[in-house]
């Protein structure tokens, strides 16, 4: 599955939710469809919302296990860091992935960056 995400359009998020939904239809363990919807979530909504740039986002089902990326057109690099109890819904995103993706992590391209994570659905 590939989608450009427009511009700082936040109506892209629950339509990425649900391509991912389609595509992982009859894929992996119970529940690990409704985490990757929320990760792709937290990737799609991070890109849209602090890059003001389209993104591009990618996820593949293999023997291995899904891989999503969300690829942006900002090179400035996501930091994780525990998120501030005042800071309401902010800062949750990465920590959110770091805690349920199998493996993240994020690669720079010659314009920009794709942050990327892997769940194996249960496969051995």
């Amino acid at each position: 599955m590939r989608r450009r995400l427009g511009c700082s359009d936040l109506r892209e998020v629950p339509e990425a939710r649900r391509a991912l939904r389609e595509l992982l239809r009859h894929w992996g363990r119970p529940g690990s469809s409704e985490i990757a919807e929320l990760l792709t979530s937290e990737l799609v909504t991070n890109a849209l919302v602090h890059t003001d740039r389209d993104a591009v986002l990618t996820a593949t089902v293999s023997p291995r296990g899904l891989r999503v990326e969300v690829r942006d057109f900002v090179g400035r690099r996501p930091r994780l860091c525990a998120p501030v109890a005042d800071e309401g819904t902010h800062g949750r995103g990465l920590v959110l992935v770091d805690s349920l993706a199998d493996a993240w992590g994020v690669q720079a391209h010659g314009v920009g960056k794709a942050v990327w994570f892997e769940l194996n659905g249960g496969a051995a």
